[in-house]
């Protein structure tokens, strides 16, 4: 074996120009393949976490049905004393109670439909982003005030401002008609049109008293510290529910289903492109080892005489193979996580990235997150196609006759 490996690596080197060469195709293509895949993480991170964050939570206790359906019947009892509960079991502050109605919005010249919540003012800064999106005015700071947060988008189609009011009208929890007067104290711009324009705010206990919720609420909101720790939460709050209640508890790929196709179509189209370049640099290696034969062609005829069998030849083959394709992975995956390192601190502007960062409420500098399948996933990828591509010239030696071998020019 040793005196394989040794032939291995000096008939690698015969031609080192061409070696180099095809080791720089396997080493650009790793070092490409774990920053791409790696600032991909990154952008799947923040644009998960960013999300979440601005409404939904990483999960929600829920009525069972209420997710697809939204009913106003469909309700979680007593859901202030359900949330308390919940922090004080979980040791955390980050759940909060809500409770969501449609209603029409009137102001004096206009009227539109809209998504209201009923939320605990001094919890919802936690669980959502907006109430730190407030440009004007200020966010919710009594329980049981009548008065209302509004999108910038849906201010400026009622023409309001702050100190308007706003005529809420709506069917309550008993199919009765409800209605209120609410002033606008604040003024949030999230950036996402379609959420400035639709949601509005308004203090849980007002709302309950409107839509004669008896104490009951839609959802709670919790978000865990990652969305890496969301099952294991998600475990958690799922024993704490009270039996017999009816009570389920949604995750946010259920809740924010589009958000994981989105991310499933954005890795399918880039796994596509990875493929056509892994796909390229098989072809040079191809072409490397089939040359490398096709040179050494009277030589592998005259060790065939000598005895050599073809399967050691072609033993031979695959372990140039290997150890070219061992520099280009460890070469490749060293630089591959420098560079990703230095952007993972410093960031990443990718130019016209800048509407999409606005729609999925992404910040416009990027930051790669290096983890262990990006550093690995694709040289090694690279490297096991390097070694398929090299069979064929391996297995052609089976058929190499010895004395029309050693007439080869």
């Amino acid at each position: 074996m040793g005196l394989i490996f040794r032939l291995a690596w000096r008939n690698l080197w015969r031609q080192p120009k061409r070696t180099w060469l095809t080791i720089g195709a396997m080493l650009f293509s790793n070092v490409l393949l774990i920053f791409m895949m790696s600032l991909q993480f990154g952008m799947y991170g923040l644009m998960i976490e960013n999300t979440l964050k601005a409404f939904t939570g990483h999960m929600q206790v829920q009525a069972e049905g209420y997710v697809d359906d939204q009913k106003m019947r469909q309700v979680v009892p007593d859901v202030r004393a359900l949330a308390s509960t919940l922090r004080e079991e979980l040791n955390s502050e980050n759940v909060a109670a809500r409770a969501r109605g449609f209603v029409l919005a009137s102001s004096e010249e206009r009227s539109y439909g809209i998504a209201v919540l009923g939320v605990e003012p001094a919890f919802e800064p936690v669980v959502s982003s907006v109430p730190g999106l407030v440009k004007q005015g200020r966010y919710l700071d009594s329980y049981d005030a009548a008065e209302i947060v509004v999108g910038a988008v849906l201010a400026r189609n009622l023409k309001v401002g702050l100190g308007d009011e706003i005529t809420l009208l709506c069917s309550g929890l008993d199919g009765s008609f409800a209605a209120t007067v609410v002033n606008v104290v604040g003024i949030f711009d999230s950036g996402i049109a379609e959420l400035d324009r639709s949601i509005a705010e308004i203090p849980l206990g007002h709302f309950q008293d409107v839509f004669y919720m008896e104490g009951a609420g839609h959802e709670i909101v919790i978000n865990a510290p990652d969305v890496e720790q969301a099952p294991a939460l998600e475990a958690r709050v799922q024993g704490l529910l009270p039996a017999g209640k009816d009570l389920v508890v949604q995750d946010w790929n259920r809740l924010q289903p589009g958000l994981k196709q989105a991310i499933q179509a954005d890795m399918s189209s880039s796994f596509f492109t990875y493929g056509i370049l892994v796909v390229l640099v098989s072809f040079s290696v191809l072409n490397t080892q089939l040359m490398s034969v096709l040179e050494r062609t009277r030589e592998f005829g005259i060790t065939m005489a000598l005895g050599l069998k073809p399967q050691r030849l072609g033993w031979l083959v695959m372990l140039e193979t290997c150890l070219m394709g061992s520099i280009g992975v460890v070469l490749g995956a060293l630089l591959g996580a420098l560079l990703t390192s230095y952007f993972s601190s410093n960031g990443l502007v990718l130019p016209g990235m800048e509407e999409m960062a606005a729609q999925f409420n992404l910040p416009v500098r990027m930051y790669p997150r290096i983890t262990l399948l990006s550093l690995l996933a694709g040289p090694l990828v690279v490297f096991s196609f390097s070694l398929l591509a090299a069979i064929y010239p391996a297995v052609r030696l089976r058929w190499l006759q010895p004395v029309q071998a050693m007439r080869a020019a």
